[in-house]
């Protein structure tokens, strides 16, 4: 059995009242590899609360009893918060694959691209010293409004996303192996979000998509395109 674990910022906790798009790569991963084939880990359970300010809330958008709401993510959590806790959850609640999309929040409060780099491979670091055969996917910064207006700022994530690509070919190797996924190439954040950086049900379903296609071309793990129920149609 696979035990993937979900590993994010705001986008990946999503807040009360979201499907989240670890829900849309759960139902994925159960008509691709079937019930019992995978199971989803984690140390954490909730969505954030945004009237509260904390992750306190359970109230998901479905209510399938049978989805499981695990993972390693938080509200305005980046690789800086995460790269000291990857081992302490893995060694929790061991995974197999850690699906990762991190990066905007560390560019735009807390590091810049080449620090951001650096917490990236000590987070590599970490996973690994809980699991040395652990394998990661790691999706680059995504489009953002605040890259939509601010140029000094779409530079720092031009720049992160390059040195990720380079943390990924440095430190791929055979017995824990890393694959960097592709944005989607259709994502459009007046479409695809809510507020120009938190995913929609149709910016779900495409990062969703995006580790789907990544994991079924690298490592023959599922289908490359994840359906898109409500939509009506297939996105990868």
């Amino acid at each position: 059995m696979l035990r993937f674990m979900f590993v994010g910022d705001s986008m990946t906790i999503g807040s009360a009242g979201e499907h989240t798009w670890r829900y849309r790569m759960w139902q994925h991963l159960r008509e691709s590899l079937g019930d019992g084939a995978f199971a989803v880990v984690g140390p954490r359970s909730t969505l954030y609360d945004q009237a509260a300010g904390a992750p306190l809330s359970h109230d998901y958008a479905d209510a399938d009893p049978d989805f499981p709401r695990h993972h390693l993510a938080g509200w305005g959590e980046g690789w800086l918060h995460m790269a000291p806790r990857v081992a302490d959850a893995l060694t929790r609640d061991p995974a197999d694959v850690l699906l990762v999309s991190l990066g905007l929040i560390d560019l735009g409060f807390y590091t810049n691209a080449e620090q951001t780099a650096a917490n990236v491979r000590a987070f590599i670091a970490g996973a690994r010293s809980a699991n040395p055969g652990i394998r990661l996917v790691l999706l680059p910064v995504i489009p953002n409004i605040r890259a939509a207006s601010d140029a000094p700022f779409a530079a720092e994530v031009a720049r992160f996303n390059e040195l990720l690509a380079k943390t990924v070919a440095d430190l791929d190797t055979g017995g824990s192996p890393l694959l960097l996924a592709s944005p989607p190439t259709s994502y459009d954040i007046a479409t695809d979000t809510y507020d120009g950086t938190h995913p929609n049900a149709s910016g779900e379903h495409k990062l969703a998509g995006a580790f789907a296609a990544a994991m079924a071309q690298a490592w023959g793990i599922g289908a490359p395109a994840v359906r898109a129920r409500e939509l009506m149609q297939p996105i990868g």
